[in-house]
């Protein structure tokens, strides 16, 4: 049984699509119909993420030529299948980067299905948010926090959720040290989740404006990327896709201290030094997506701490512009294209 799409809703829609490694070309696209466990959502703002730029790239290879990218989407629910009924038309919902697991292999009998080997992504796997009309699994939309703009919210949805993962990651000790490499959209929301904690945070970064931003949000020191922080960490997330920066993180580290690595892509890491950066219980960690459960503890922190997305909104006309300014570091938190009907 099909879902019961409006009059309301037009046959096509604007879109950007990744056809090639290097292209994001605007077209138009039939408006999707969602499955029968999907929610049909029109989309009024959708985050800009660095995994968008690897899809765009070519850094992470095609699962789907050409797709539409954008995990970040916010956007109202305009038809639901039969199946799906846990967000009303009419509601808001977030589209996250994670779109569907098995739901029964180990990994997600064991809470873990961010490893689930069958997962699929918005963006990547699937047609994601830099359209006018995206869907969604039902079990896989968030209810988003009240209090914030559609723009401010979108962020919200990849950058914090990987960022919240992270941090989690990185078992930072009550009242511990955190440093924090690289300072855009993800690290500017895990670092005021850290301080609502009680960490202490310093930022190492090679952006004066991203040190700026990280001092006026509580950070008790910004540096360069490649920098020193002024006491031993406990704990440190890579959130620069930078190789380099894993043995400077880690020979910050004080003994016992881990470093989390947040992004999908990372460059080569060079050769390390046993004593001078893994020895006296020194640990590495990757993160790979995030569950679930991660996306809503994250989405209740930020209502709770009344996080402050810092957001440069682009029109959807210029998704290029805002991958190209993104991948040149010129953006100050995060980027959204914010479409018409945005509130």
């Amino acid at each position: 049984m099909d879902a019961d799409i409006p009059a309301t809703v037009p046959a096509t829609m604007r879109a950007w699509v990744v056809s090639g490694p290097g292209r994001l070309d605007a077209v138009e696209l039939p408006v999707p119909q969602p499955a029968a466990d999907e929610l049909l959502v029109r989309i009024r703002a959708c985050g800009v993420c660095r995994t968008d730029l690897h899809v765009r790239d070519g850094d992470l290879p095609p699962h789907r030529s050409p797709v539409v990218p954008g995990h970040e989407a916010v956007g109202v629910v305009v038809a639901a299948g039969p199946l799906a009924q846990a967000h009303p038309v009419g509601s808001r919902v977030g589209i996250p980067w994670l779109r569907r697991t098995c739901g029964t292999c180990r990994y997600c009998a064991r809470g873990r299905e961010n490893l689930c080997p069958s997962s699929q992504y918005t963006g990547w796997d699937a047609d994601g948010g830099y359209a006018e009309y995206a869907t969604v699994p039902d079990a896989f939309a968030y209810a988003l926090p009240q209090g914030y703009s559609d723009a401010e919210v979108a962020p919200l949805l990849c950058a914090g959720i990987i960022g919240y993962r992270a941090l989690r990651r990185a078992e930072v000790p009550p009242g511990g040290r955190l440093g924090i490499y690289g300072f855009g959209g993800s690290a500017h929301l895990t670092a005021q989740v850290a301080l609502g904690n009680g960490a202490v945070v310093h930022v190492l970064t090679r952006s004066e404006a991203a040190r700026v931003l990280a001092l006026r949000l509580g950070a008790s020191s910004a540096g360069e990327a490649y920098g020193r922080p002024p006491e031993p960490l406990d704990s440190a997330i890579l959130f620069a896709p930078v190789g380099d920066l894993v043995p400077v993180a880690l020979e910050a580290l004080d003994a016992g201290g881990t470093l989390s690595i947040a992004g999908i892509h990372l460059t080569a890491v060079p050769e390390l030094d046993y004593q001078r950066h893994l020895f006296r219980e020194r640990t590495v960690r990757s993160v790979t997506a995030n569950t679930r459960d991660d996306g809503r503890a994250f989405l209740a922190a930020a209502e709770r701490l009344r996080i402050e997305a810092t957001v440069t909104p682009y029109p959807f006309e210029r998704a290029d512009a805002a991958l190209d300014d993104l991948a040149a570091d010129r953006v100050d938190g995060a980027a959204v294209l914010v479409l018409p009907g945005s509130g």
